[in-house]
């Protein structure tokens, strides 16, 4: 497993790390612990060391059976946590000090660990990065050693440059992918200078950078990517990358005439990393195999400088208007 530095925290995390949302569990169905344990297994076997997990995934579920399962070893993970998204509405005036600081407290509990290895604010509303005692409070919990290192999971470009001005703010996770290149314009060489890591999420757009839907595709009534294509129950950003499912269709065709005979979320992931602005890739995984197929993303060669124009074409043609404009 590659491995780069995660801005200046200075700790090495695997290129390819785990996120959890799914852990357990497929979007919208039960959680299943003993699915989850093996997941972890196979990210351990793979050489992952960096999970992503947060305090509303699957109702703290998530990070209490990280908790247990490393536990059991010797090299710990870098294990992330989000926090705010138990709030609810969405408002400034939730992120208080006081609410902050349980959310914190329940996170330690459920992962059962006196310090947290990093919390992200867990997409907060846009107005929040205009109050810094946010931060303060952020770098009071670090003082008194209830976490190791803070930052930021943004929506929207302009939150995560507003992020950059707070020097205690490590790391920030955003949304990049074949669907979604807008942070390479601005945002990414702003990070670098500032020497703060970047942490890519939804990096397959909700699954259909995987090649694997048709307009047949159907999804469970409990999977956002029936529920929230039009952002019904949050952000439409989260789903498909706010790219019409349709539409993303005949792009993600287009890419598979380039890409031709290769697995398409691998060459997806391998894309990402590319940019040297990117510290660690998130992509999630319902069960353990997805991990052995996910890891493969890192034996891929670089792509082409005519592959990467090929991807900008097909972004540029079927996705940019309206996406590039809304995030």
């Amino acid at each position: 497993m590659k491995k780069r530095v995660l801005g200046k925290t200075n700790i090495e995390v695997s290129e390819i790390s785990l996120g959890t949302w799914q852990l357990g569990s497929k979007w919208g169905d039960p959680f299943d612990k003993d699915v989850a344990l093996k997941t972890l297994h196979n990210a351990t076997k793979y050489g992952i060391n960096c999970y992503d997990t947060a305090d509303v995934y699957q109702d703290g579920e998530s990070e209490k059976v990280i908790g247990e399962y490393i536990k059991s070893l010797d090299q710990k993970p870098f294990v992330i946590t989000k926090n705010g998204r138990r709030l609810p509405t969405q408002t400034v005036e939730g992120y208080s000090e006081e609410n902050i600081r349980q959310f914190v407290d329940d996170s330690r509990k459920n992962l059962d660990v006196d310090k947290l290895d990093m919390v992200l604010l867990h997409c907060p509303p846009t107005d929040l990065y205009y109050h810094p005692e946010v931060f303060e409070w952020m770098d009071a919990l670090k003082k008194e050693g209830k976490i190791k290192h803070y930052g930021v999971s943004v929506e929207r470009i302009e939150e995560g440059l507003k992020a950059l001005d707070y020097e205690g703010v490590e790391a920030i996770e955003i949304i990049f992918n074949m669907f979604r290149l807008r942070p390479t314009e601005h945002f990414f060489q702003r990070a670098k200078e500032a020497n703060v890591g970047v942490i890519v999420r939804v990096p397959l757009a909700s699954g259909l950078l995987t090649g694997k839907f048709t307009k047949e595709s159907t999804f469970s009534s409990g999977d956002h990517r029936q529920f929230n294509r039009n952002g019904e129950a949050f952000d439409k950003g989260e789903t498909f990358s706010g790219v019409d499912f349709a539409l993303g269709l005949k792009a993600v065709d287009e890419l598979k005439k380039v890409f031709k005979g290769q697995n398409l979320a691998q060459v997806a992931l391998r894309y990402i990393l590319m940019f040297d602005a990117v510290s660690t890739v998130i992509p999630g995984a319902s069960k353990a195999e997805h991990v052995a197929s996910n890891v493969k993303a890192i034996d891929l060669p670089p792509l082409s400088q005519e592959e990467m124009n090929k991807v900008k074409e097909i972004y540029d043609l079927y996705i940019k208007n309206p996406v590039h404009y809304l995030w």
